[in-house]
């Protein structure tokens, strides 16, 4: 399984700026925000405990600023046709962490049949007591063998 990182608010900022990340979606970041925090998730894969799901995991991380606790959200989505409809979703209040099963969310879809379909997440993490922005971003799409 392959994690994705995607950035943020102000680690958008930085991370074009020191060149290390290229991110989804993009907005600047402001003046006196909530600081610099990673969105993370992982590609959509097949679950490796029954029944046969669609899975796909989110967590944050925290580099400065405020906030110590976030509401991380997942969607999970399927593409049918040229659009992408949402599946399944769940939300958790989580800490800040690496992505180990404690300090992150999981969305599950059961699968129906064996057609593949291409599956992506979408995430967002709102800090809990702290502005941040609405921003969302999206795990790039693969390939899985599961329709629903």
């Amino acid at each position: 399984m392959r994690k994705r990182t995607l950035l943020t608010s102000a680690a958008l900022t930085t991370a074009l700026l020191v060149g290390s990340v290229a991110p989804a979606t993009a907005a600047p970041a402001a003046a006196k925000g909530p600081g610099v925090f990673v969105t993370n998730g992982d590609r959509v894969h097949i679950s490796s405990t029954p029944p046969r799901t669609a899975s796909a995991h989110a967590w944050w991380t925290h580099i400065s600023g405020p906030g110590t606790k976030a509401k991380v959200t997942i969607w999970l989505q399927m593409k049918s046709g040229k659009k992408w409809h949402s599946v399944a979703k769940n939300a958790k209040n989580l800490k800040s962490g690496n992505g180990g099963s404690a300090r992150r969310v999981v969305a599950r879809k059961k699968c129906t049949n064996l057609n593949k379909r291409q599956w992506r997440t979408k995430i967002d993490v709102d800090l809990i007591g702290v502005s941040d922005s609405p921003e969302k971003v999206y795990t790039k799409p693969v390939t899985v063998k599961c329709g629903v």
